[in-house]
């Protein structure tokens, strides 16, 4: 039901994060490689293109790891992972790999038996470092067991509880999420009993909705269900993240290939105002398909454009409000250097910083929009790239050139900043990021 293809599915993005009501705060990653960002890349006169990019290709995304590949996981995994390390963002990992997957249904696969499943795991918890990572552990695999004798389900809720402290030990800040379904699906109780079985005790909580159209706030009111019958049990503590990636239309029938009415949901982030839930995730990426009119797991622009087409567009950003604490002086007079950002504009126009991230091979680099006294309509960045460095990737802006001066533009969304107010955009690219200095134009 999860619908992904025999290949690694990928698609994961730049959202801002701020305080949160659950346990997860910041920054979610996008993925500057995932299917829909390449598609955007290599269609640029494509009519479909700008809405595509605006509002689905400029968001984080769950990477999904599905293919059996014990000898390389631990190195995908680990690239992946320093990418969003190096950009100070929580990667969304989706592990759908069960043996037994899907009950051989449109996204069948998975290890060949689960002695091999274990070691697939303890491979790709090994890429997984020591900071904060979110794992959605084996979509449909609790919900969905009518094709598993007793014996089997018992052999996947153990699978599935050692592949859980498998992940933690190997990264103690790792938040695992097990398979809760969805609100029309199993009931409640029954969900927090195959939760419980499967050791969501040892996990940080369930997801719900992946590659759903139920409403955030039916799937809410059933993970607070959930979470009381789990609670009864002894079992506390636990949170939801809910898949808001397509829910923001028509519910109804499950596969969405043939369906127009839907929308994508909420925008991903980590601020859900729900003591609750940890987190609204793009778990099934936007525009990959269900495996109903096109292979399972493809990524298909019309399916895509029909999911963002009249959606609302992303949020932007305000400046921090909070007075920063005061700090004692230094008592060595620290070397003269120029400023790390262009000046603030003392009457109208822009002003831009950028700050960047850089590894071995290449960097990320956020770029903050502000105005000056007055609103703006429309902006322009001009960075300058170290000889040797390229743009590989941007979101929310469009570029024009990808190495030496390079200017950003704004999209459709974010062209218009209020006096005072900000925006962000964001780029990746291969050798060394640019200086902290960027000229605006607004």
């Amino acid at each position: 039901m999860a619908a992904v293809a025999a290949a690694t599915v990928v698609g994961v993005c730049l959202t801002v994060g701020s305080a949160s009501a659950g346990t997860l705060s910041g920054s979610l990653y996008r993925d500057p490689s995932s299917a829909v960002v390449r598609w955007v890349a290599a269609n640029p006169g494509d009519s479909r293109t700008a809405v595509i990019r605006d509002k689905i290709a400029s968001q984080p995304q769950a990477r999904w790891f599905a293919n059996f590949n014990p000898s390389t996981v631990q190195s995908e995994v680990s690239g992946h992972i320093g990418a969003a390390n190096a950009a100070q963002q929580i990667p969304v990992l989706a592990v759908y790999e069960i043996t037994n997957r899907d009950c051989g249904g449109a996204s069948a696969g998975g290890a060949p038996d689960l002695n091999q499943y274990q070691t697939w795991v303890s491979n790709f918890a090994r890429g997984l470092g020591n900071q904060t990572v979110i794992i959605i552990l084996e979509t449909d695999s609790l919900a969905l067991l009518t094709c598993l004798s007793s014996g089997e389900i018992s052999a996947r809720n153990e699978a599935i509880s050692t592949a859980t402290r498998t992940i933690k030990s190997a990264n103690p800040n790792a938040k695992v999420y097990l398979d809760g379904g969805h609100s029309t699906w199993n009931s409640a109780g029954e969900t927090a009993n195959r939760l419980r079985a499967a050791g969501v005790q040892y996990a940080d909580g369930f997801f719900t909705n992946v590659s759903n159209y139920n409403s955030t706030s039916g799937e809410a009111n059933f993970g607070r269900n959930v979470i009381s019958a789990l609670n009864g049990m002894g079992i506390s503590g636990k949170r939801q993240v809910i898949d808001t990636s397509r829910n923001g239309g028509a519910s109804g029938d499950w596969c969405g290939d043939d369906n127009t009415d839907r929308r994508i949901g909420q925008y991903p982030t980590t601020n859900t105002g729900d003591s609750n839930i940890d987190a609204y995730l793009w778990v099934k990426p936007p525009g990959e398909a269900d495996g109903c009119r096109y292979t399972a797991g493809s990524f298909q622009p019309d399916l895509a454009f029909s999911l963002a087409n009249g959606a609302p567009n992303p949020p932007t950003t305000a400046p921090p409000t909070t007075t920063p604490p005061t700090t004692t002086p230094p008592t060595t007079t620290p070397p003269t250097t120029p400023p790390p950002n262009s000046s603030p504009p003392t009457g109208d126009g822009c002003y831009a910083d950028v700050a960047v991230n850089q590894w071995a091979e290449g960097f990320t680099a956020t770029v903050t929009v502000t105005a000056g006294k007055s609103d703006i309509n429309g902006w322009k960045v001009t960075v300058e790239l170290p000889a040797g460095a390229a743009v590989t990737g941007t979101w929310n802006a469009q570029a024009s050139g990808t190495s030496g001066t390079v200017q950003f533009t704004n999209v459709s969304y974010n062209g218009r900043v209020a006096g005072r107010q900000s925006t962000t955009f964001g780029f990746q690219g291969t050798g060394t990021g640019p200086g902290r200095i960027a000229v605006c134009v607004g």
